[in-house]
């Protein structure tokens, strides 16, 4: 716009301001009290209980902003005022945030809303936050009574480590016993010895925790550092329960990939007690500091915001490179159109307008499949997506070939124009992003001998979680599967997902005769639900290297045996417990 408003004259602006500010506000009263709720859910060991908080909380976000655009509309008709009082709004929001403990999330807030009501070309930042305003540095600096975001605690040297976890532990003050605190604390100690190694210990030696436990699936986390000179040392301990109810320490992870594991993509998102996440995000960068401020955001529950910043990041990459879009690499896809940027670590996914047979589904079945996803615990094996609405991007920067893929299979999703210096610019009504992985069929087909075997193991282990989390994949190709860089196997490909107790697992029937043996066609019934875990060797095993490995590792895959067991426990409402690390790491296999 050419000009702002030199005074804040509208009351209406101020009130819409507050409106919007009182929308949030609850949005994040909620989020905490389910955060707070995973704790006793954990104690009590209801896993079914905190894996609906999970679900639960991911709905809170759209309740509050569907809640707030009401509002606005009903009370002020916001639909019709005009631009200046909309750019007050947004001084008055920044004026209301400069006492808040959580600026960054209410201006994400604001933007969800006001994007709902406002036309696009008003999406730039005289109107919404297109750049942070508020600071969120320091924020705990300003007011004592605050719960501090880490606790630090001086051991004074190696000897000291015991006395520091006994009162780290109590500090948390969980109400379950520990089945033997002080074993387990020795294993702790052990662990750091090992890690800190001869190195000298300086006089600067201390641990910071986190003042709050992290919870997700059975688990419940110390997430904290050691600080030894100028090296600091990330620390994850996970808190379980035995058999009796009792509590166990089950490893101590003391490496940066293994706190990268933990908070990746691939894992549903943490419930944390926070009053001041940005506080937590800037402590978290500190023991990952290659991870992007958006991603520890996500793995927060916190990924309306994460996704702002993504998009941020993604607009600051495109302004900085200038390499095309393209079709992305690999075996093209019935239902979903792939691009990406060669320089950028992500793929793009449209769902086409049409689907070839076999295939039979509707957009509005995809989308659900995906919503899906992001309400369930991925354990590790199934990405996150960031789900986009009217993206904007440069014409300019689309190869030909990928913009006549785009027309042909996905023209309903586009829209071409002008952005508001008059350069051309595609619109995609609908986008669904992710982290890029290698495909697994292309990492097979090129590996060497360790690395089919490698990649076997993994895809085996990934099915094998994934139906112990009740999902069945559906189309188990290798090409709808992708080793991240730190070498895993995870699922991406969402159409023909479905919960496996809504299977029917049956063996292949016996044949009446001989032409029923010999025939190339199915002779008995099969229903919409019914899975026949045997015949999936038919595609699985073409290459000679993947049959010798696969039959080595995992041989009972077409059992239908090893299915129906997942199935029945999860009808037992039994838990299956995951763990997001090596498990030569743990206690119980290093120590004991």
């Amino acid at each position: 716009m050419a000009h702002f408003p030199k005074l804040l004259s509208s009351q209406v602006a101020f009130d819409m301001a507050q409106t919007l500010v009182d929308g949030f506000n609850r949005h994040y009263r909620i989020f905490r009290e389910a955060s707070r709720e995973a704790k006793t859910q954990f104690e009590q060991e209801n896993w079914l209980g905190v894996r609906q908080l999970l679900r639960d909380r991911i709905a809170y976000y759209d309740k509050r902003v569907a809640e707030t655009v009401v509002t606005l509309e009903d009370e002020y008709d916001a639909v019709s005022l005009n631009d200046e009082v909309w750019q007050q709004v947004k001084l008055h929001y920044i004026g209301l945030l400069t006492e808040h403990h959580q600026p960054e999330l209410a201006e994400t807030f604001f933007n969800s809303v006001c994007t709902r009501i406002l036309n696009r070309s008003y999406f730039h930042n005289d109107f919404i936050f297109i750049r942070p305003t508020i600071s969120t540095e320091y924020i705990e600096n300003d007011e004592p009574p605050t719960r501090p975001t880490y606790r630090a605690y001086y051991p004074g040297n190696l000897a000291g480590l015991k006395s520091t976890f006994e009162k780290i532990i109590s500090s948390y003050e969980l109400s379950n016993s520990f089945e033997n605190l002080n074993r387990d604390i020795s294993f702790v100690v052990k662990a750091i010895e090992e890690e800190v190694g001869l190195a000298e210990i300086r006089t600067n030696f201390q641990v910071h925790v986190l003042t709050s436990l992290f919870f997700r699936n059975k688990t419940a986390y110390i997430i904290g550092r050691l600080i030894n000179g100028d090296r600091t040392i990330p620390l994850a301990l996970p808190i379980l329960h035995n058999k009796n109810h009792q509590l166990y320490i089950d490893t101590a992870l003391l490496k940066e990939e293994d706190l990268v594991v933990i908070f990746s993509f691939t894992h549903s998102y943490f419930l944390v007690e926070m009053e001041i996440p940005s506080a937590y995000v800037t402590f978290l960068r500190t023991i990952m500091p290659h991870k992007p401020r958006a991603e520890i955001y996500n793995s927060l529950g916190l990924q309306k915001h994460g996704k702002n910043l993504f998009y941020r990041d993604f607009q600051h990459h495109l302004l900085h490179s200038t390499d095309q879009f393209r079709i992305a690499p690999g075996i093209k896809g019935l239902v979903m159109l792939v691009f990406d940027l060669p320089s950028y670590p992500y793929v793009f996914k449209l769902i086409k307008d049409y689907f070839p047979p076999p295939k039979e589904t509707t957009r509005e079945l995809i989308q659900s499949k995906y919503q899906l996803v992001k309400q369930h615990d991925r354990v590790g094996r199934m990405a996150d997506t960031l789900e986009f609405t009217s993206v904007a991007f440069p014409l300019e920067r689309f190869e030909p070939e990928l913009i006549e893929e785009l027309k042909k299979h996905a023209a309903s999703q586009l829209e071409f124009g002008k952005d508001i210096d008059g350069q051309d610019e595609l619109v995609i009504k609908h986008l669904y992003i992710e982290r890029r992985m290698t495909p697994l069929n292309i990492y097979l087909q090129n590996g060497t001998e360790e690395q089919v075997e490698h990649g076997i193991i993994e895809y085996g282990n990934a099915i094998k979680e994934l139906i112990a989390a009740n999902i069945f994949p559906g189309d188990m190709l290798y090409k709808n599967f992708g080793v991240t860089r730190h070498g895993r196997v995870v699922f991406y490909d969402y159409d023909e997902i479905e919960y496996l107790t809504d299977c029917n697992i049956r063996k292949v029937p016996v044949a009446r005769n001989e032409e029923d043996e010999l025939s190339g066609e199915v002779w008995y019934n099969v229903g919409p639900h019914d899975i026949f875990p045997e015949t999936y060797n038919t595609f699985l095993l073409g290459d000679e290297r993947v049959r010798k490995y696969f039959l080595k590792h995992h041989a009972d895959f077409f059992e239908a045996n090893m299915w129906q067991v997942h199935k029945d426990r999860i009808l037992a409402n039994q838990v299956h417990d995951f763990f997001p690390y090596d498990k030569k790491l743990r206690f119980i296999n290093r120590y004991q």
